[in-house]
């Protein structure tokens, strides 16, 4: 049978489909955009015809039926990291969150530490070979898709065919879903006078010739923009977005001073405009592969002069970072910051940046804090954390006395908090 009859054979309705899913069994969906609105809607649609059924997802960015209280004995959500639709279900309780390195989680799969019995998914059209690409979320999908029993794709013709480790032959595949709605757009974040100072002090580190990991957020984005005028950077990244290629349209990123796969840009996952998925189209400067190969500490911190640019939400006078909680309530998720961080503390000429404006709610309340609020989730240790950047400057933390940060620390919170500061870390002995 050609790859084309099987195609024709598998090819199902959404319902059809949805209705291959067994009770009792884990579904994983990939990151973000990767995820397939369609098939997952179906689910919403007849969820109380299952029973049991738990739902496995990094960063969701659709409001699903599924996401529901009332019917949690019948589908059920687990977040690998919280978006919007699922922060209030997993406050609540009622979504469960799994914390992990993201780098770590295909081999949790591949463990069964973290369940895959069935992968859903949006995929490219085939191509002539039989195989499909799986480009926008190649995560942690690759791996579950070793362990699932069950196969359904979202065949979508907006999808991009992507090359590096994130193809599926259609022999590997159970049912194919054929849907062509616009894939989903994100845009780049807001960027103020805060997020564009914190960018300037981080620019100024970063030469010409670094590899650079960006994350996602209106401080990052703005180090972009302030990197036009840089020279033969390199990408190796986690999030694969419109920031980025602005830095590859504006002749900034050739990739070539890269000491591993010079020439090449690689990425997990992929978020933004149309503009950015027709990028990756067919287009051999960019491999999208899972995130073990992507985010792990060891093998990324082979790349010389690799810069990393994550947020954090609240940072202690020795350095821990909470990145990913509200005091001991659950906001998002560990992902890949520890990842990259203790990558470019790996690499040769590295520097990783922890990023976050020194205060919150108009200047009320400082991010800079003498201890971390109770039950905040510590996401970056104290040993991990290099450079810390606020609006007022840089604090260098790795290899200095508890003493030494604070006062570094300090130096870069806002000015209204400083003497607070100086007298709580006086009682804590750090100062």
């Amino acid at each position: 049978m050609t790859a084309q009859d099987q195609y024709a054979a598998k090819r199902r309705e959404a319902g059809e489909a949805v209705g291959l899913i067994e009770d009792g069994s884990h579904v994983i969906v990939p990151t973000g955009v990767g995820e397939p609105p369609t098939i997952l809607e179906t689910l919403s649609e007849r969820r109380t015809d299952f029973r049991d059924i738990t739902v496995h997802q990094i960063l969701p960015l659709r409001e699903y039926g599924y996401y529901d209280p009332e019917t949690v004995e019948h589908v059920r959500h687990s977040a690998y990291f919280l978006g919007g639709p699922t922060r209030a279900g997993a406050q609540a309780g009622w979504i469960d969150y799994r914390p992990s390195y993201f780098s770590e989680m295909p081999a949790l799969i591949r463990d069964g530490l973290f369940p895959a019995d069935v992968v859903v998914a949006m995929a490219s059209p085939m191509d002539a070979h039989g195989y499909f690409s799986l480009g926008l979320a190649p995560d942690y999908t690759m791996a579950a898709l070793e362990k699932a029993r069950t196969v359904v794709l979202e065949v979508n013709p907006n999808v991009p065919y992507a090359y590096g480790h994130c193809h599926i032959h259609v022999d590997q595949v159970t049912a194919i879903v054929e849907d062509d709605r616009p894939l989903l757009e994100v845009g780049l974040p807001q960027i103020g006078p805060v997020q564009e100072a914190i960018a300037g002090h981080v620019a100024d580190l970063i030469p010409d010739g670094a590899t650079l990991q960006i994350g996602y957020g209106g401080i990052p984005d703005a180090v972009v923009m302030q990197l036009l005028e840089k020279r033969d950077l390199g990408i190796h990244t986690e999030m694969f977005g419109d920031g980025i290629l602005s830095l590859v349209e504006s002749g900034a990123v050739t990739n070539l001073r890269k000491n591993v796969d010079r020439g090449l840009m690689k990425a997990t996952f992929a978020l933004g405009s149309r503009r950015l998925y027709d990028f990756m189209d067919h287009n051999p400067a960019l491999e999208m592969h899972p995130v073990d190969v992507t985010n792990d500490p060891y093998l990324v911190g082979r790349h010389d002069d690799l810069h990393s640019i994550n947020g954090t939400m609240q940072i202690d006078l020795v350095g821990q970072c909470g990145s990913e909680s509200l005091g001991p309530k659950p906001y998002s998720g560990t992902g890949g910051q520890s990842d990259f961080v203790r990558a470019s503390n790996r690499s040769r000429g590295g520097k990783a940046f922890i990023v976050l404006p020194s205060t919150a709610k108009n200047d009320t309340i400082t991010r800079i804090v003498p201890t971390l609020t109770p039950g905040t989730h510590v996401s970056t240790s104290k040993n991990d954390v290099d450079y810390v950047v606020t609006e007022y400057g840089v604090a260098r933390l790795r290899g200095r006395s508890a003493h030494q940060r604070a006062e570094a620390l300090i130096e870069i919170a806002h000015p209204n908090f400083r003497g607070q500061l100086i007298e709580e870390a006086e009682k804590l002995r750090v100062f």
